[in-house]
């Protein structure tokens, strides 16, 4: 498949010609790269060069000159990261950051040697001795003053390691132990909406990886946080150590006075601490920001300007507080008051912007009906029954209604299609419908207008359900998960972190119903197989093979055979996808079988290899449950006697293998093993009759159906003793 935009031509003809001879060309003009100079690679270059050049400066004496580029190159690159860090929208947008908070603390340690390496050796010369950068940062910024610059330079490092980077750390640390406590549930979230039909196995695999990146991300910030700890600890120290090493320089080998030497060597040691200080402070707030801020679809500057301005009663409370303090004699008088000024004008015109939108589009009352007329009965009022149908509760509808933001409708569609691709036909259409003698918040699924589930679904909340490992419990209404009964608690959607925090898998109501629609679905697939359904299937089938079904229906078998073969299949949840399969088996033994259980057996038969990779997906030895040989005997004999349906087994036996098989079932179900129970082929239909009634999760499959290449272990024999 070409790529979009693609010509007609593919890359290897004549584009490859011409790069051919361009390669040619230029390696007759020496001109020729290599392969790791060329193309993207160049970028994977950046990182082991910036780490060569940072050994580099730790080993090597730099100019003066070099020193004030690499500073002025520090402080660039922590202002890149801090707006960087303020414009992006979720913390895993900037995922190589505690690398690059990593490689910008080495950066800084390595001119800290640097600077100490020329302010010891060259310091005596003069306060510029360390470059131009290092002497602004010493002299103007701090007025020439060495005890100011001491206190500016200890109180950044104050607010810097207690204040920003302790907190930015516990919040990293925090953060790390949640994320790894919500990621089961945020998992089982993922599969249930993959389950439901909701999401693609594509955008599963992707939030699958995005919740890991997530844990990662907050782990490595977790230990990053440390490195700019050790950076403020590492700055205090370089910069006694250039204090006392410059007044034991200058004084013995350069002969300077006490006064001289401690007023040059500590303003020098102060602006190279200052320098390196200012950059740590930048890429520590950067820090605190990355991982202080609440996942949105906004930058930290629009989640302010938005949150903190858009209230005018905040705003003019604010403005009468400042001008009172602005009246009171003694205070600023002119601050006060143009502030509380500024304020009130900015809340004025924040509520008439909000005022003039909420006028823009008047509300137009919906037209009048027309009376309804007396008219006669007619034909046209007999409604047919719907196949499907799903009544809810008024409090629901806005999940059904597409112009109040509803997405159950495109969740119900996406469940079609993934019941298509499953099962191997497409399910009827669900009619929806709201249903006044419901409950408010409750819903009714119907099969032909009969009942088969309901529950309830409360809109604006989420249902916290418990797999069986959650830590904690939850304030809310009590409940169960409709679709396969598992505990849950309905809980506000402000629990709904601290939910996945405790290992709950927690769902939106809409899911709930489209989830309970799905596992419905699903179970009643034999009963959604109608005529009209069938008839469509062929179709389809003829499309692609218009010869397969000619020579099966009507010949040699009547579509209603078809059918009943079709709805056995589904009836014990084998897929119909293998339509080629299950034609050609009917074809083959249709002239001399004509009952649909002989042929279900026949098609059960040939579709083992698809049947044993549905109940055991990762394939290998079959652990499987067996029955004991007396038993199996009395089966038989029974069956000789009763007939084909084993209504006339003893009750006795009955019991005893009803017993016996829900023991094994349950065994099994604790080994997490899927229970599946391995018979003969002429009892298989009749105890899967018999037992799918009281247990609708145990699988039978008969001998013939298991491969060659497949490996039996019994791990359960029913009727045994012991």
């Amino acid at each position: 498949m070409r790529r979009p935009g693609a010509g007609p031509y593919p890359r290897s003809g004549f584009d490859n010609y011409l790069n051919i001879d361009i390669d040619r060309r230029r390696a007759m003009n020496g001109m020729t790269l290599p392969a790791w100079l060329r193309g993207a690679n160049t970028k994977a270059l950046a990182a082991p060069i910036i780490i060569i050049m940072m050994l580099a400066m730790m080993v090597l004496p730099l100019p003066a000159m070099a020193l004030d580029m690499f500073f002025s190159f520090n402080i660039a690159l922590s202002v890149i990261i801090l707006l960087t860090s303020l414009y992006t929208i979720k913390p895993l947008d900037f995922m190589a950051f505690p690398a690059v908070l990593l490689v910008s603390t080495m950066l800084r340690l390595s001119l800290n040697v640097a600077s100490t390496r020329v302010v010891l050796t060259e310091g005596h010369t003069g306060p510029d001795a360390a470059g131009k950068v290092v002497e602004a940062f010493g002299h103007f910024l701090i007025g020439g003053n060495y005890t100011v610059g001491i206190v500016v330079f200890v109180i950044l490092t104050i607010i810097n390691f207690t204040v920003v980077t302790k907190g930015a750390g516990r919040i990293a640390e925090v953060g790390a132990r949640f994320a790894l406590d919500a990621m089961p549930g945020k998992q089982m979230a993922i599969d249930a909406d993959l389950n439901a039909g909701l999401i693609a196995e594509a955008e599963a695999r992707r939030r699958r990886t995005e919740v890991a990146q997530e844990a990662e991300f907050y782990g490595a910030m977790d230990g990053a946080s440390k490195y700019v700890r050790g950076d403020a600890v590492a700055g205090i120290m370089v910069t006694l150590i250039n204090v006392v090493g410059g007044l034991v320089v200058g004084m013995v080998q350069h002969d300077m006075a006490f006064d001289a030497a401690i007023k040059n060597y500590t303003l020098l040691a102060i602006g190279d601490g200052l320098v390196a200080q200012l950059p740590s402070l930048i890429i520590s707030t950067a820090a605190g920001v990355i991982v202080s801020r609440v996942a949105s679809e906004q930058d930290i500057g629009s989640q302010l300007v938005n949150q903190l301005f858009a209230k005018p009663q905040v705003l003019y409370i604010t403005a009468g507080i400042l001008g009172g303090m602005g009246i009171i004699p003694g205070m600023p008088h002119v601050p006060f008051l143009f502030l509380a000024g500024l304020m009130g004008g900015g809340a004025y015109l924040i509520k008439k912007r909000a005022d003039q939108a909420a006028t823009a589009a008047p509300v137009e009352a919906p037209p009048a009906l027309p009376a309804p007329e007396n008219e006669e009965a007619t034909w046209q009022d007999i409604v047919p029954v719907d196949t499907l149908g799903l009544e809810v509760g008024y409090r629901l509808i806005p999940l059904v209604d597409k112009s109040q933001g509803g997405e159950l409708l495109k969740r119900i569609k996406g469940i079609r299609k993934k019941f298509a691709q499953e099962v191997g036909f497409l399910s009827p259409p669900v009619h929806i419908r709201d249903n006044l003698e419901l409950k408010p918040s409750g819903y009714r699924i119907a099969l032909k207008g009969v009942e088969i589930g309901a529950g309830e679904a409360h809109s604006g909340q989420f249902l916290a359900i418990n797999p069986g490992m959650v830590t904690g419990t939850l304030p809310g209404a009590i409940t169960s998960d409709p679709a396969f009964g598992l505990p849950a608690t309905w809980i506000d959607a402000s629990l709904r972190d601290e939910a996945q925090a405790m290992g709950y898998t927690v769902v939106d109501a809409g899911t709930v119903v489209a989830t309970h629609l799905n596992h419905l679905i699903t179970l009643h697939a034999a009963e959604l197989l109608g005529r009209g359904e069938l008839q469509q299937l062929i179709d389809h089938l003829n499309k692609e093979s218009p010869k397969l079904m000619e020579d099966l229906v009507p010949k040699l078998l009547p579509l209603s055979t078809l059918q009943k073969v079709l709805q056995n299949l589904l009836a014990e949840g084998i897929h119909i996808r293998d339509m080629r399969t299950i034609v050609e088996t009917l074809a083959e033994n249709a002239s001399h079988f004509q009952d649909a259980g002989d042929l279900t057996a026949l098609v059960r038969i040939a579709l083992g290899r698809a049947i044993v990779q549905q109940l055991f997906p990762n394939g290998g030895e079959l652990t499987v449950m067996a029955l004991d040989n007396r038993l199996e005997r009395l089966l038989m004999q029974a069956m000789q006697t009763s007939g084909p349906d084993g209504a006339g087994i003893e009750p006795g036996l009955a019991d005893t293998l009803v017993m016996q098989t829900a023991e094994a079932v349950q065994r099994q179900e604790q080994m997490g093993v899927t229970p599946v129970l391995l018979v003969p082929g002429q009892l298989r239909p009749v105890l899967s009759r018999f037992l799918r009634r009281s247990l609708p999760q145990l699988k039978l499959l008969s001998h013939a159906e298991i491969p060659d290449s497949k490996t039996i272990k019994v791990t359960a024999l029913v009727g045994g003793q012991g």
